[in-house]
């Protein structure tokens, strides 16, 4: 009989770097010419968000921020620990990375063997040292289920998802980050190397009409006049209906499996209504409530074009999860949303386990 864990965190590339970075994405937003100064002009912030700025632009508010972040997160591999997962299913994000040009699947399964990778890439771009003083071609192995990953891409296409499939990473890429730093994070402490549970990445294409139109980057309001959109991702209710496919199929084994969404919700630099500046707290406030209320019905009312106008493209792997949690009917047992005026992201986290007293 299997088992089952869901897990919601964040994979925010800035917690893996140092305090005085973290708020460099609002320092680029600013420098934008095309935005106009008074909303760039503090005085005319809210009063949250003046005080997170403070008077060294982010930099003591983020140790704050950091430790919000990395409790959550250790709560989380805590229950993950006590869980003894078989395999983690993640769903997270490919940004330009594993998918280009040649192919941007809607989803796809990582059916891939133990890899090595490099946590800190991201970092490294950006001039920023990480968080642990480590090389920055320091390496962790993520542990693969590739076997699995074979066996849950046949289930899934017999339960009507065409899914793609990938036996291995691109060639002088990075592996996406939205895995690597669910590995970085949950084992925060020791950097990603001491985390043992094997993980079955599956990529949803959040960016949809910005996947490649933006190679996974930021872009001034100047650069995105007259872009080059691409085709849409996969909708909320297809990501529901993919997360409920997935829970059928573990359903029918003997494993203990833990159900995964990584990643933040709105971004203050997609929210173009909030000159790139803030995230859509009003709007993840309001899906929040569904989340905690296990509203399903009214949380798959969300479009698709909701999701982009308020910064939330990668809660598509969040919409994945909680199909799974709801076709499972696990129990919300603890849940936090973390509100960042000036750190580009509010970000959320939930446990959701078996009904006390259930079978182990």
């Amino acid at each position: 009989m299997a088992h089952f864990l869901g897990l919601g965190l964040t994979h925010y590339p800035l917690l893996a770097g140092t305090d005085d970075h973290m708020a460099s994405l609002l320092r680029w937003t600013l420098a934008d010419p095309d935005i106009p100064e008074t909303a760039k002009d503090p005085s005319n912030w809210s009063g949250p968000m003046r005080r997170e700025w403070g008077a060294d632009k982010g930099v003591t508010a983020a140790a704050e921020h950091r430790k919000a972040l990395v409790d959550n997160l250790a709560r989380c591999r805590a229950a993950l620990d006590e869980f003894e997962p078989d395999v983690v299913v993640v769903w997270g994000d490919d940004q330009y990375e594993n998918f280009r040009e040649e192919v941007v699947p809607p989803f796809c399964v990582l059916a891939y063997d133990d890899l090595r990778v490099e946590p800190f890439e991201l970092m490294t771009e950006r001039g920023s040292p990480n968080a642990w003083g480590l090389p920055d071609d320091t390496t962790i192995t993520v542990r693969g289920s590739s076997d699995t990953g074979r066996w849950l891409t046949s289930e899934l296409i017999e339960r009507g998802f065409d899914m793609a499939y990938s036996y291995r990473k691109r060639a002088d890429a990075a592996f996406p980050h939205s895995i690597v730093n669910t590995q970085l994070f949950l084992d925060y402490p020791d950097a990603g190397s001491a985390f043992g549970h094997p993980l079955l990445p599956i990529t949803v294409n959040c960016y949809g009409p910005h996947v490649i139109a933006r190679r996974g980057g930021l872009v001034t309001f100047a650069q995105s006049i007259g872009e080059r959109l691409d085709p849409v991702g996969p909708s909320p209710a297809r990501c529901f209906a993919l997360g409920r496919a997935v829970a059928q199929a573990f359903a029918a084994t003997d494993l203990r499996v833990a159900l995964v969404a990584s990643s933040s919700w709105s971004h203050a630099f997609l929210v173009d209504k909030t000159w790139r500046l803030t995230p859509d707290t009003d709007s993840d406030l309001r899906l929040y409530g569904l989340l905690t209320d296990a509203d399903w019905e009214a949380w798959q009312t969300t479009t698709t074009s909701d999701l982009i106008a308020s910064g939330q493209q990668e809660m598509l792997n969040w919409f994945c999860m909680t199909g799974a949690i709801a076709e499972l009917g696990l129990e919300l047992s603890w849940s936090e949303l973390v509100l960042t005026s000036v750190f580009n992201s509010n970000k959320c986290f939930a446990i959701y386990a078996e009904e006390e007293g259930g079978p182990r």
